[in-house]
């Protein structure tokens, strides 16, 4: 797996069997983008495959020179990578090839999360300097190749080398040229309690971005965008995807300028960032991961959920099995005691769930969404002996305890409001927006961050728990910080999330044995700079199956199963009021981190009964659904959107479980087949399906079927003709165990 470097042609070409990433030295000494894409042989010059020159500063402005890192006022009039203002005022850089080195391994970044590798030998660095002599400016282009990944991690340092401050306008992690635009731009927008909802269209001249200015990366935009050929499908074509690992505002951009060449950035949103860069201070931007796919969708997924749930999730959770918790979020709200908290966990334990939360309401004066944010004490008249108490109790029982905070928010009616009322952001002469009854903690100060960590430090240390629901439920509006100077407010965004980033750090640090989750309103910071701190994350607050579908088939272009909290919650549905059958509430959520948000003491003896039923089944299946090769078949945003499929495959393909929704019953249906994918071609699978018609603990009926009819044949799915008997909202698992390989045919002499 080399790094490749010909001082001859001035080219390193970073490779490994899967891909390529070529750049060149330019006769100008600027860095020129050569290519990205499927691997080419080693040993050779590309360099016949760009203009041999950059041409800004002379009389070809405009002409489209794939470039590295592009300038802007140099005559490359498109999007630029970078931006810095002089003490001149100018912006004008020239930053031509000054060295560079490669070693074995992946270095950390200082402050953010990043991907990592375990041993050197499994990755690779680079690190390319260029420098503007006049300016004093430097930067130091980073890419990584893994050894067994078709992935490229960018990302750059800007180094003030000179004797006078310089402003940072613009520091993008990565640009990448590519020489057309017969693209389609397919990105996860939508807004709470239906995030993550796939857009595709062609690109078009001009600009096409998604966006956050938010101070988080958002419910409308997640930082995960493809460029897929118009022929890309699940299973074949080009796809190239742009993920950034970060929390805070970011902008991911497709430029199509007249030659019909495709520029894309990605990085911090420049939209009201500056930083103000000292004498002999650094500037580091979040990572960006870049990767390609010549199999089409499903194997760029791929590609990004093994590279973040193995080498972006870290510590004590991130390869052991996650548990099944209930929440009393749906069934209380704000409204218990102990003894019924207590009885929703003697009834859950009786079903086999393995962990209760608890969560918001149990501090403070907390009886509504008004007050007590910030003041992290028990609310003894509902908990009289404290969380401590509550969790050994708990623990008696035979479950794990966890707990829900909302560290970075604080109420107006609160005891820490009245005592610090300069930590909420906010400009001091203008009145503050509430949100959701609440303000926004400023994290960029390190006062603030040192406060949060004793506080929630002593609630950890207080009692056995192992589990904490971090919240975050109203984004920012007023960015300022009575900490920093004028010429520094531009900063303040970025610094917040540093802020977030250090506690999040210091906490599962000091506590590496708690599993903690993320969570934004549901999915409003789900993004894999949260992935770094809390392997999961509560993927929507919408909780209702058939939204789901789509939710979690959106999440999942980027993010892995074991990323996904996914619950079963009480109907009718609190969000959208639709009533499901509980085995189809079960049946998504079983893809991902399974969970209940509901009160099982007001449940029937049968459904009891069907509840400890599916947590039996996914406990049995556990490991394939949170750590199985995910598939989609069908898409819940394709054709009349009726019908969803997707499929957990084990790494060695010899088990799998399918899963196929219908949401709306048809008259007189014909058969159906479905064709999976991912299976061994030459093995037998046994077939049954769950849910199944016999009692629970019964056997599931099955069938055997060729791995190899199951994928080019297809799966004959249940049929219903009795569709009005079927009703709408129905789901079928699929579960597919292989026998023993069945012996080739004797060919006759």
């Amino acid at each position: 797996m080399p790094i490749e470097w010909s001082a001859e042609a001035g080219q390193f070409h970073l490779r490994n069997d899967l891909v390529s990433y070529v750049v060149r030295i330019l006769e100008n000494d600027w860095l020129g983008h050569v290519y990205f894409g499927a691997s080419l042989a080693e040993g050779k010059s590309y360099s016949h495959l760009v203009p041999g020159d950059f041409f800004g500063f002379s009389n070809r402005l405009g002409h489209p020179t794939p470039l590295e890192l592009p300038i802007g006022g140099t005559g490359d009039y498109r999007i630029p990578a970078l931006a810095i203002e002089l003490p001149d005022g100018s912006g004008v850089l020239d930053l031509r090839y000054k060295s560079h080195r490669t070693f074995p391994g992946k270095p950390g970044l200082p402050g953010l999360p990043a991907t990592y590798a375990e041993i050197g030998t499994e990755a690779e660095t680079l690190e390319v300097v260029v420098a503007d002599r006049m300016a004093k400016i430097e930067v130091c282009l980073q890419y990584t190749i893994y050894r067994d990944r078709p992935v490229v991690v960018r990302g750059a340092r800007v180094t003030n080398a000179g004797e006078s401050a310089v402003i940072v306008r613009c520091a993008m992690s990565a640009a990448l040229d590519l020489p057309d635009s017969d693209w389609q731009l397919v990105t996860l927008s939508g807004d709470w309690a239906r995030e993550c909802q796939v857009e595709r269209h062609d690109l078009r001249p001009g600009r096409q971005s998604i966006s956050s200015s938010r101070g988080a990366s958002g419910h409308q935009h997640n930082p995960f965008v493809v460029l897929a050929r118009p022929a890309t499908t699940e299973e074949h074509g080009e796809a190239y995807g742009f993920s950034l690992v970060y929390s805070g505002n970011f902008l991911v951009e497709a430029e199509v300028e007249p030659f019909g060449t495709t520029r894309v950035r990605a990085g911090i949103n420049p939209d009201g960032f500056s930083w103000l860069l000292d004498p002999g201070a650094d500037f580091v931007t979040p990572e960006a991961v870049l990767a390609f796919s010549s199999g089409g969708l499903g194997d760029l997924s791929d590609t990004f959920h093994c590279l973040f749930r193995d080498r972006l999730a870290r510590g004590t959770w991130r390869d052991r099995a996650r548990p099944i918790v209930i929440n009393n979020w749906e069934a209380t709200y704000f409204d218990f005691d102990e003894p019924k908290l207590l009885a929703i966990a003697s009834a859950a334990h009786e079903m086999g769930i393995e962990l209760f939360v608890l969560d918001d309401g149990w501090f403070g004066r907390r009886n509504d969404d008004t007050t007590s944010l910030g003041d992290w004490e028990v609310n003894l008249a509902k908990l009289p002996g404290g969380v401590e108490s509550l969790a050994r109790k708990v623990e008696e029982l035979g479950m794990s305890f966890g707990i829900w905070i909302e560290p970075e928010m604080v109420s107006r009616h609160s005891q820490m409001f009245i005592e610090h009322t300069d930590w909420a952001i906010g400009v001091p002469v203008r009145p503050r927006t509430e949100g959701r009854n609440q303000y926004v903690l400023d994290m960029s100060r390190p006062d603030v961050v040192n406060h949060l960590f004793g506080v929630i430090s002593g609630i950890l240390g207080s009692a056995p728990i192992s589990y904490v629901k971090w919240d975050m439920n109203r984004n920012i509006t007023e960015p300022f910080s009575p900490t920093l100077p004028a010429w520094r407010q531009g900063e303040f965004m970025h610094r917040y999330i540093l802020g977030v980033y250090s506690l999040y750090d210091r906490l599962t640090k000091a506590f590496p044995g708690v599993l903690f989750e993320s969570c934004a309103g549901g999915g409003g910071r789900f993004d894999p700079g949260m992935l770094a701190f809390a392997p999961q994350g509560w993927t929507s607050d919408d909780t209702d199956a058939i939204e789901r579908l789509r939710i979690q088939w959106g999440t999942s272009l980027a993010y892995p199963l074991s990323s996904m909290a996914a619950h079963v919650s009480a109907v009718p549905n609190h969000q959208v009021g639709r009533i499901t059958p509980l085995a189809t509430r079960a049946a998504v959520a079983f893809f991902g981190v399974f969970g209940y948000e509901l009160d099982p003491t007001v449940m029937s003896a049968e459904e009891r009964v069907e509840i400890a039923d599916q947590v039996s089944f996914y406990k049995q299946w556990r490991e394939l659904f949170q750590r199985g090769r995910f598939l989609r078949l069908r898409s819940p945003f394709e054709g009349d959107r009726n019908e969803t499929a997707w499929m957990t495959v084990a790494r060695d393909g010899r088990s799998a479980i399918v899963g196929h929704y219908r949401i709306l019953s048809r008259p007189n249906p014909g058969p159906q087949r479905l064709r999976l994918r991912g299976l061994d071609a030459s093995a037998s699978y046994r077939v049954s399906v769950w849910p199944s018609a016999e009692p629970a603990g019964a056997p599931l009926r099955s069938t055997v079927l060729g791995g190899d009819e199951l994928m080019a044949a297809g799966l004959v799915l249940e049929s219903n003709r009795k569709s009005a008997e079927a009703g709408d909202f129905r789901a079928r698992l699929y579960v597919l165990e292989a026998e023993e390989r069945r012996p080739s045919p004797e060919v006759a002499p």
